[in-house]
């Protein structure tokens, strides 16, 4: 392959992403499942006109960091602060459930090799990928229904943030297991000493950057600190701790959440994302998804998926809001509100996929539960919501 011929492959990536980008948020869909769907279309499997080059896998990997440091810019700190203990109780029932019967679920339909096998590290791993929650449709809902600050409404915000937490700190866990020469103890001490480190840099770096924040307001110099920190968080979590890159750069992306300019820095991560290293990222799942090995099975498995990872968080997170004080039906709006999947499902399953966890075939899977989690939240969310007002039950502001 010629060194030019990869402009070739970025240019039609870029206009088939952004072209069935655009026609799956007209039908009411996420943006990133046109993008995958894209990627599906010119891939090997279906035209074959884009290869999956080590390059693209490069670029699609700075994609993955950029939307974890984005996505620890947008965490509200204050929210987490006023909410949080409800939530954290909830994002973790929300984490431990789906987990429990994603491995369950798995084990059921493919058998176990024992514990501590690399079917039942498998097993765990499609647990891990149920764990992730996206509420930005939630959000979307919640704001045009007038819920949005109400209690249910923060506390689904806040479970969200603390959930994705806990999600790639369990990602981080498993892919460790995968090696096994390490240890649980080593594992947990790794990931232990990263977290101190991560609090004691990140304290200095957060007063550096308030002092450059206060002497030079609103310059580019910031957000390209902003993206050093986001690369050098990546670098020293993976290598010198052995911990997931995207952990680093989500705890970059939180020790600038707080800053004036963090919502400046944010909106110049996005124009990057936005134009290329998203479309190629959310493209690229698209061709690395093998439909070659299909079958009868697997589209059986993929439902089985669905259906478990829905309810299990749904129970999850409906349970524990119950036990909360939650009225029955702020419960459940607070277990739909918390069953869409999205960006860091993705996310989750790249990383097991470029780590050997997980086969190209599955992501279909991974995909089928985005939309249809998409499809039914709002659906459900303004049933729920409607039949609460016509019967005059009351939603805690």
């Amino acid at each position: 392959m010629q060194t030019y011929d990869i402009f070739k492959s970025l240019a039609i990536i870029i206009i088939f992403a952004k072209l069935f980008g655009i026609g799956a948020r007209r039908l009411k869909a996420p943006q990133v499942v046109g993008e995958i769907i894209a990627g599906l279309l010119i891939g090997p499997s279906i035209l074959g006109w884009v290869d999956n080059t080590p390059f693209i896998t490069q670029m699609a990997e700075i994609g993955v960091i950029l939307l974890m440091f984005s996505a620890g810019l947008g965490t509200d700190i204050k929210e987490l602060k006023k909410t949080g203990p409800i939530a954290f109780l909830i994002a973790c029932s929300g984490v431990f459930v789906p987990l429990v019967g994603g491995t369950a679920f798995y084990m059921f339909y493919y058998g176990t090799g024992g514990f501590g096998s690399p079917e039942f590290i498998e097993a765990v791993f499609v647990g891990t990928i149920m764990t992730a929650t996206s509420v930005s449709i939630t959000v979307e809902t919640l704001k045009e229904l007038g819920f949005l600050k109400s209690r249910v409404g923060t506390t689904i915000m806040a479970a969200a943030i603390i959930d994705d937490v806990i999600g790639i700190l369990v990602l981080t866990f498993v892919i460790s297991f995968k090696d096994k020469d390490i240890s649980l103890g080593n594992v947990c001490f790794r990931t232990i000493m990263f977290f101190i480190f991560a609090i004691g840099v990140g304290f200095v770096t957060y007063k550096l950057f308030q002092m450059i924040d206060r002497k030079y307001p609103h310059t580019r110099r910031i957000p390209i600190a902003g993206l050093a920190l986001c690369f050098a968080m990546a670098y020293i979590a993976e290598d010198l701790f052995g911990i997931a890159d995207i952990t680093g750069a989500y705890v970059a992306g939180i020790i600038l959440c707080s800053i004036s300019d963090s919502d400046y820095i944010a909106r110049k991560m996005d124009i990057n994302s936005y134009m290329l290293f998203g479309p190629i990222f959310f493209a690229s799942i698209g061709l690395k998804t093998d439909l070659d090995d299909f079958s009868v099975s697997l589209f059986w498995f993929s439902v089985g998926f669905v259906i478990v990872a829905l309810l299990t968080k749904i129970i999850g997170c409906s349970i524990m809001a119950k036990i909360c004080r939650f009225n029955l039906r702020e419960s459940i709006i607070c277990g739909v509100g918390m069953m869409t999947r999205g960006e860091v499902a993705l996310i989750v399953s790249q990383k097991g996929l470029s780590v050997g966890l997980i086969s190209p075939v599955y992501f279909s899977a991974v995909i089928l539960l985005i939309l249809v989690s998409s499809i039914a939240t709002p659906v459900l969310l303004k049933m729920l919501f409607s039949k609460a007002q016509s019967e005059s039950v009351p939603i805690e502001e």
